[in-house]
C-alpha cells in the first residue's frame, strides 16, 4: 500500500527520546535528507523520592513544535509517511474525557519499587518472564500501576485509560480511540510476546482490566483531525505508522537487524541488544525481550546510568573543556577506585530497584578526572556482564556496533568498551540511529524494503588490547565484590 520509489519517498521521523525531541526527513533508502534535522532539548522532572516524570501536555507541545519546525525546513516537499520513535516503558493515566490524570511516569521513575515485593508474591516470576519478557521492576507498568493504586487511590479510580504517551499523542492528532503498536505494547510488562496480546495472567494480578488499555494495532493512521489537519495539510492524509520503541529503532537504524550483530548504545541511558526476525521465541532467564514490530524480537540488557551519569559528573565536578584529552592520557584502572554506576537505580543485569551509586577507595589524592574515568570504566564493566548474559542466551560470534552520543563523542570511552569486552567495537556511521530506525520500520510497514536489506554506514573500529583487558577483568571482579557487599542483602 505504500511508497517503494526510494528517490521520491520522504518519511518524516519524530524521535521522542529521554532528553530531546528530534525530527528529520529520510528518503526511501533510509538516507537522511540534508538540512532537515531539528532538535529540541528537555529534561525529566526528578524528585528526591525517586520520581522521574514529565508533564504529558508539555511533551506533546514540544513534539508539535518539532513537527512545525521540520515542516518549515522542508516546505514544498512531498512527504509519504510519518514515523515515530518513543522511549519505552512509560505510562500515562487519562480520564474519561482524555485528559491526563498523571504525568508521564518514565522508565527512570523508581517510586514503584515499593510495590515490587507484593507483585512478586502475586506472580510466578519465572513463567511471567517467559511470557512477557519482563521481570517485576519499577520501570515496567505492573509495578507502577500497583503502586499508583496504593499511593494515589483517588487518581487511580478516576483514570479510565492507561496508555503510552505515544497513544495519547496520536489520539489527539486523529481524534480516534486509543491504539498502541506492537512495539510500544511489548515494553510494558503486560504483553505476551509470542501471542502478541495483553497478558491475562499479569492483568489478573493488577487492579485493572484490558478495557482500560489501548487496543493493539499496527495499522497506520491517516486523516488528521480538526486543528491538526489545518495546521499540517501536507501530513493530513498520509499514513502515520504507530510509534516503535526507541531501543528497537536504534538497532534498526545502526544496521543491527540480525543475530550476528550486537548493538551497544550509550545515550542518556545505555543498552546492549540483539534483534532478529522470528515467528516465536523461547525467552531465556536473564535478558529482557520485547519486539521491534510484529515480525522482529529484540533481546538484551539495559543500564539506567549512561551518558546521564557522565554529564552529571562533568557538571558536578566542574571538569574542564579538555576532558576527553585528559581521559585519553590516563592508564586503565590507575585511579584505585571501585564505582557502582547505579545512581538512577539498576535495570540490568541485577534489577536492584533501590540501588544507588557507590564509590569505594576515595582518597585525598584522587582528582575529579579520575572519578570520571572510573565511572566510564564502571559502566563498561556492567556492559561486560550483560554481554556474558547475552552470549548464553544468543550464542555465536557477534560484531559489536556502537551508537549513541556517549560513545560517538568519546573515542576514549569506546576504547574502554572494546578493552573491557575483549572484542572489536565499531562505531556506527549513523548519528541518530533511533530516528533512522523509526523511518526504516515505517518504510517496511508502508510497502518499502525490509529492514534487513538496508545497509547502515559504519565508522572507526576500536581493537581490544589484551593487556588492558586483563586489567579490566580484575577491576570487574572488584566491582562484583562491591556490588555483593552493598546490595547482596537487599
Amino acid at each position: 500500500m505504500g511508497p517503494t520509489d526510494s528517490q521520491s519517498t520522504r518519511i518524516l521521523s519524530v524521535d521522542v527520546g529521554s532528553s530531546s525531541v528530534r525530527t528529520e526527513l529520510y528518503d526511501g533508502s533510509g538516507n537522511v535528507v540534508k538540512d532537515t534535522a531539528l532538535k529540541l532539548d528537555y529534561e525529566f522532572e526528578y524528585t528526591k523520592d525517586g520520581g522521574a516524570a514529565k508533564d504529558a501536555d508539555e511533551l506533546f507541545d514540544l513534539v508539535v513544535r518539532a513537527i512545525d519546525g521540520a515542516l518549515s525546513r522542508v516546505e514544498g516537499a512531498e512527504i509519504s509517511g510519518v514515523a515515530m520513535s518513543a522511549f519505552w516503558h512509560s505510562v500515562l493515566g487519562l480520564d474519561r474525557d482524555g485528559r491526563p490524570t498523571t504525568p508521564i511516569l518514565t522508565w527512570a521513575d523508581r517510586r514503584a519499587a515499593e510495590a515490587v515485593p507484593e507483585l512478586r508474591e502475586r506472580l510466578d516470576e519465572r513463567s511471567n518472564h517467559r511470557r512477557t519478557g519482563c521481570v517485576p521492576h519499577s520501570s515496567y507498568w505492573p509495578a507502577k500501576l500497583l503502586w499508583l493504586s496504593r499511593s494515589a487511590p483517588e487518581t487511580f479510580e478516576r483514570t479510565e485509560h492507561w496508555v503510552s504517551f505515544a497513544d495519547y499523542f496520536y489520539a489527539r492528532f486523529f481524534g480516534e480511540p486509543y491504539r498502541v503498536g506492537t512495539s510500544m505494547a511489548s515494553g510494558t510488562g503486560l504483553f505476551d510476546q509470542n501471542r502478541m496480546c495483553w497478558d491475562n495472567e499479569t492483568l489478573e494480578a493488577l487492579p485493572i482490566d484490558e478495557a482500560r488499555l489501548s487496543a493493539i494495532s499496527d495499522e497506520p493512521r491517516s486523516g488528521l483531525a480538526g486543528e491538526w489537519a489545518e495546521r499540517w495539510p501536507v501530513l493530513r492524509e498520509i499514513p502515520w505508522v504507530p510509534a516503535a520503541g526507541d531501543g528497537a529503532c536504534s538497532n534498526v537504524g545502526s544496521g543491527c537487524t540480525d543475530g550476528d550483530r550486537l548493538a551497544l548504545m550509550v545515550g542518556t541511558s545505555g543498552a546492549m541488544r540483539v534483534l532478529w526476525k522470528a515467528e516465536s521465541v523461547e525467552i531465556p532467564e536473564g535478558p529482557w525481550c520485547y519486539r521491534a514490530d510484529a515480525k522482529h524480537y529484540v533481546m538484551g540488557g539495559a543500564l539506567s546510568d549512561g551518558g546521564n551519569l557522565i554529564e552529571w559528573l562533568r557538571n558536578t565536578l566542574r571538569l574542564p573543556e579538555n576532558t576527553e584529552e585528559l581521559l585519553s592520557e590516563m592508564e586503565p584502572d590507575a585511579h584505585g577506585l571501585t564505582f557502582l554506576p547505579l545512581l538512577a537505580g539498576e535495570r540490568g543485569p541485577g534489577w536492584a530497584d533501590r540501588a544507588n551509586g557507590t564509590v569505594a577507595g576515595l582518597s585525598m589524592s584522587n582528582k575529579p578526572i579520575e572519578i570520571l574515568r572510573a565511572a566510564m570504566e564502571a559502566v563498561a564493566f556492567r556492559f561486560a556482564i550483560i554481554a556474558q548474559m547475552l552470549e548464553a542466551a544468543s550464542p555465536g560470534e557477534k560484531e559489536v556496533v556502537a551508537s549513541g552520543g556517549g560513545l560517538l563523542n568519546s573515542p576514549t570511552w569506546t576504547r574502554i568498551m572494546a578493552d573491557t569486552l575483549g572484542r572489536p567495537v565499531t562505531l556506527s556511521g549513523v548519528k541518530e540511529a533511533s530516528s533512522r530506525g523509526a523511518a526504516l520500520i515505517s518504510l517496511e510497514a508502508l510497502g518499502g524494503p525490509e529492514i534487513e536489506s538496508t545497509e547502515a554506514p559504519l565508522g572507526e573500529t576500536f581493537e581490544p588490547d589484551p593487556g588492558r583487558q586483563e586489567i579490566y577483568r580484575r577491576a570487574l571482579e572488584r566491582q562484583r565484590r562491591l556490588y555483593d557487599a552493598v546490595l547482596g542483602a537487599s
